[in-house]
């Protein structure tokens, strides 16, 4: 038996969004088992990406969320209808007292790969991948290892 969880959202600019999103991926990751501390990497690092949207789109368009869970990993994928901007560019550092420019470094340290594609007139996909840890005892894990038995 496999593990396979997609879920897709369609979500107003709105600051009230990032909640939403958090909690809904919060929960599909812990009723499948994922390891708590897991969960909070990625909700923390998807909060982030979803506040840089609020940032840099225009006010009443909306943005996009998939998240696909496996035994393996999540990605997620944010996806706005944005200008995006130059993945590969160089961009000077954080200073660490900058509160602009954190976020992504808060989200390459929690995911295992963040990646981004811009496309012309189709906005900015920020794509992030992270190796799931599970909780062993969790009902869902005991289930699978049954059924794989």
């Amino acid at each position: 038996m496999s593990l396979e969880v997609e879920l897709s959202l369609c979500l107003p600019t709105d600051e009230l969004s990032v909640p939403v999103v958090r909690h809904i991926c919060s929960f599909s990751l812990g009723e499948v088992g994922v390891d708590e501390s897991c969960v909070n990497d990625i909700t923390l690092a998807l909060s982030e990406a979803c506040t840089n949207v609020l940032d840099h789109v225009d006010e009443g368009e909306a943005y996009e969320v998939f998240i696909s869970i496996d035994e393996e990993r999540c990605v997620i994928r944010v996806k706005d209808a944005g200008d995006g901007f130059d993945a590969d560019a160089e961009r000077p550092l954080s200073d660490g007292s900058a509160e602009s420019g954190r976020g992504l470094e808060m989200i390459k340290a929690l995911v295992d790969e963040l990646k981004f594609e811009s496309k012309p007139e189709q906005g900015m996909i920020v794509r992030l991948e992270k190796a799931l840890e599970f909780d062993e005892d969790h009902p869902v894990r005991q289930r699978l290892h049954d059924v794989d038995a």
